[in-house]
């Protein structure tokens, strides 16, 4: 395993890779880092893949500047500094939403995109009366000033570690307490994210520019806006396939690491290498 530092503008990029062959860069949720990925590394470079990941902009080590700036240049600047020509991008969350608008902007560097409990920027799922009323109650938490960084990373990991309306003993403590590590970091006083450039138009109006094959990945116990998306994905992508799995909710990676390992790994295998 390499560590390395990626300069990009305003911003130094955390980033660590490991493993040979064809290159996969995985992109984390927006209540996680690149460590919301350990235990799924292994499986992909088992099967004989090169895996990349990176802290995006606040999270993790990656320390930026407030400056503007696109989270699709800094993919882009990550393989770039490890001398990646073409890359597999796989997303969780918001990691999804930035690997799906990356596909949209650079056709030539992307050979596939996975999403994970992706967003797909501009589209509006839906949600249920009790999960609308969960949002308000998380926007709430995020508007306080100061932010209460614990009260934000319970409201997380209830709402999408556990899921929406599960019991707290449905995942392994560890997870739930990984990702509220994680995720208060991210929230501490003096934390700077940046402001990212979307994607304009959004992606939701531009799938039919996703020509790459594409995979979206999600669990019926996330929120619901998770499986209509991935429907809405296959629905209109011309290269699209939806995985719905009845027994996971947003983090898959780390609720079942090798199931998706081995999702990511069979839904690659027709493809031509690359590097």
């Amino acid at each position: 395993m390499t560590s390395l530092s990626v300069s990009a503008p305003g911003a130094t990029i955390h980033a660590v890779d490991e493993g040979s062959g064809p290159p996969i860069v995985l992109l984390h949720a927006g209540i996680a880092d690149l460590r919301a990925w350990d235990a799924m590394v292994p499986h992909l470079v088992a099967a004989g893949y090169r895996v990349i990941r990176y802290d995006q902009r606040g999270y993790g080590q990656t320390v930026t500047e407030d400056v503007e700036f696109s989270n699709r240049a800094d993919v882009i600047a990550v393989m770039d500094a490890c001398g990646v020509g073409q890359a597999v991008l796989v997303g969780n969350s918001r990691g999804g939403m930035i690997t799906f608008d990356t596909a949209i902007e650079f056709p030539d560097r992307i050979v596939a995109a996975i999403g994970v409990g992706a967003g797909i920027g501009g589209f509006d799922g839906g949600a249920t009366s009790e999960e609308l009323e969960l949002f308000e109650e998380g926007e709430a938490l995020e508007e306080t000033d100061p932010i209460d960084p614990d009260a934000v990373a319970d409201f997380d990991v209830r709402f999408w570690v556990d899921g929406p309306g599960q019991p707290d003993d449905r995942v392994p403590s560890a997870i739930r307490e990984a990702v509220r590590e994680m995720d208060r970091a991210h929230n501490l006083p003096g934390i700077v994210d940046g402001r990212p450039i979307v994607l304009d138009p959004p992606a939701v109006d531009r799938l039919g520019e996703l020509t790459c094959p594409a995979l979206a990945v999600a669990g019926v116990l996330d929120a619901s806006e998770s499986v209509a998306t991935a429907r809405h994905l296959e629905a209109t992508a011309p290269n699209a396939t939806a995985l719905i799995w009845d027994d996971v909710a947003h983090m898959i990676g780390m609720e079942q690491p090798k199931r998706l390992a081995n999702a990511i790994v069979e839904f690659l295998a027709p493809l031509h290498r690359w590097s």
